[in-house]
């Protein structure tokens, strides 16, 4: 599973095409949450509202590119009902629900709703900004600042040791999301290198020494303008001492006895996945 990372089929695009069909894909958020086609509580595969004007009033709405050649809307609402059919929902409460392309525009879309809304004015002066750059950033009308979205980049990385006993993976349970045990992570300070970042935060959190660091992969993560970028790592000295505040939780977990695990559309289960394919590649939590 890619995750939220955008499909091959969709095209990033910022100015909608001038033969491109009215309406398309809308991808509505009120207070962070998505407008689906469905009922509370997801009992049936949800969709996204479709057709040649959204569905309700929006306060605003932003271009973001083509699915398959359908356009794709982004915009915002007040607090308005959502019409019959239609419920607001968690992007997180969507994984496992919505059909991957949706939710990787969806989690795109999150991001440019997201820095629209908290650009309105400028950063340097206060006063209004307005779109520029085709609508990449916004521009200060007063003194001419120009604002981009902002884009966090942080670190993940998965410990693992190879023992007597089989291979054993270092999974912590942080204070923020306490019902799972993932990867390491954190957020890469200033004038930090991210392989510094991994081993600064790995120290930090639950005080061991790591090397032979490979970089696995990256993850555009909505939550709210991250950038995931993901790691393995070997135990090379430390026991474990949590963190106080940050970390609730860690243990070596062999691959035979493994806690509840990340959600599959993040890159933390497919770097957990990658490590227990390599000695493991018939294992029940590959093909959940």
């Amino acid at each position: 599973m890619n995750g939220l990372i955008l499909p091959s089929s969709f095209t990033s695009l910022w100015d909608p095409p001038a033969n491109v069909a009215p309406g398309g894909f809308w991808f509505i958020f009120r207070a962070g949450k998505l407008l689906v086609t469905t009922s509370a509580g997801l009992p049936d595969p949800p969709g996204i509202a479709m057709g040649e004007r959204p569905p309700l009033p929006v306060s605003d709405r932003h271009f973001v590119g083509l699915l398959d050649g359908v356009a794709c809307w982004v915009a915002s609402c007040n607090d308005i009902e959502p019409p019959a059919g239609f419920v607001f929902e968690t992007l997180r409460g969507l994984f496992n629900h919505l059909p991957d392309n949706l939710l990787a525009v969806a989690g795109r879309g999150a991001q440019v709703v997201e820095f629209h809304r908290t650009h309105c004015h400028c950063g340097v002066c206060a006063a209004l900004t307005e779109l520029d750059d085709f609508g990449r950033a916004r521009r200060c009308k007063a003194c001419g600042e120009i604002t981009y979205p902002r884009i966090a980049p942080a670190m993940m990385v998965l410990v693992k040791r190879d023992t007597g006993h089989g291979r054993e993976l270092l999974l912590a349970k942080g204070a923020r999301f306490a019902t799972i045990y993932s990867a390491l992570a954190g957020f890469v300070e200033p004038s930090e290198s991210v392989e510094d970042c991994v081993h600064r935060e790995t120290f930090e959190e639950v005080g061991i020494r790591v090397c032979n660091l490979r970089y696995f992969g990256s993850q555009g993560w909505p939550f709210p303008h991250s950038l995931m970028i993901a790691f393995t790592a070997d135990h090379e000295s430390g026991d474990i001492a949590c963190q106080a505040g940050e970390i609730l939780d860690a243990q070596w977990f062999p691959t035979g006895n493994l806690p509840e695990l990340p959600s599959r559309f993040s890159i933390a289960r497919r770097l957990i996945n990658a490590a227990i394919a390599e000695v493991a590649p018939d294992h029940p939590a590959l093909r959940k």
